[in-house]
């Protein structure tokens, strides 16, 4: 039985433990999609990828992308991380300043520009869809919202914006705090799933991803606070997350809560410190508050280990292969 080799790596962060990790399978042809599900499932992490041969015309690689629970379509910090993997193991040829790789994903084709400077890669730069700014909250959603979040209505009331679903990518649900304390204190452990399913089912979106983030920041480099969850992915919490990440810089420059400063405006944010792994992710948001063009996302990737998978010791077999 073949043996499948995987690295894994910590993403938007320069420091081992932090940022969001992440394992990749940069050889993943004959693995089923059954089988990429199970093996994201036992190694449990937010997300795990699997590169294959590329179907389409001018794509570089193919990727899946799998949470514990489900296939997505497409993902932020899974990116970041599989290019900086691919070009680390020299499956990229790279030439400085600048080498773009281009994936072939769910969503169709995505150009990343990897930054390069003595033969390694300093940044990777992902591109995004065009902001899709889709469905706000009623009053009563904000309420109810609030309720499964285990927070006063008045927190997020008193944010004075709206609670909007965007999508650059994958549509998620961005929920305005007025404080970094209330932000803080919300327990993913104690979220109403079901409840903030149904809202999100209201609202017309495919799962219960919600994003809630201030403008109250521990680190005063920082433009915003962050938090994600996805309960309805297996995810009680995420530390970096590149794909809301990017729907969040453009929800703040869409709505002004950041001065725009067209024909480029950059926004850095901080998620991951309730958890214990800080991550930092650099948002660039180009064109106007109206009419955004194009969203990107970057952020630092470390290497902290890697596996095989296939036989096992003895006679054993992974699963049921």
């Amino acid at each position: 039985m073949p043996k499948y080799h995987f690295l894994q790596v910590d993403v938007f962060t320069d420091t081992p433990f932090g940022g969001n990790p992440l394992a990749v399978f940069p050889d993943a042809a004959g693995l089923t999609g059954q089988q990429m599900q199970q093996l994201a499932l036992e190694l449990n992490l937010s997300e795990t990828t699997f590169v294959l041969p590329p179907e389409t015309p001018g794509a570089d690689f193919k990727v899946r992308i799998f949470t514990p629970k489900a296939e997505l379509p497409f993902a932020g910090h899974p990116l970041v991380g599989t290019h900086w993997v691919l070009a680390h193991l020299g499956r990229v040829t790279l030439a400085e300043p600048v080498t773009p790789v281009t994936f072939e994903l769910g969503v169709g084709l995505r150009t990343a520009r990897l930054h390069v400077a003595d033969g390694r890669v300093t940044r990777v730069v992902t591109d995004h869809q065009t902001p899709q700014f889709l469905a706000t909250a009623s009053p009563q959603q904000v309420e109810r919202l609030a309720a499964a979040l285990k927070l006063p209505a008045a927190a997020i009331f008193g944010a004075s914006s709206p609670v909007q679903a965007v999508s650059t990518g994958f549509p998620q649900l961005f929920v305005p705090v007025r404080t970094l304390a209330e932000v803080q204190a919300i327990d993913p452990l104690s979220i109403d799933a079901a409840g903030l399913s149904q809202v999100c089912s209201e609202m017309d979106l495919p799962g219960a991803d919600v994003a809630i983030f201030c403008l109250q920041t521990v680190h005063p480099d920082r433009a915003v606070h962050m938090r994600f969850v996805a309960p309805h992915h297996g995810i009680p919490e995420d530390p970096a997350t590149g794909s809301a990440s990017g729907g969040l810089g453009s929800y703040l420059v869409h709505h002004g809560l950041v001065q725009a400063t067209p024909p480029l405006t950059t926004i850095v944010t901080e998620q991951g410190l309730e958890m214990g792994r800080p991550s930092k992710v650099t948002v660039e948001v180009e064109g106007a508050a109206d009419a955004i063009n194009m969203v990107r996302v970057s952020g630092d990737v470390v290497l902290v280990g890697s596996g095989e998978w296939g036989m096992g010791s003895g006679e054993e077999r992974m699963g049921n292969w």
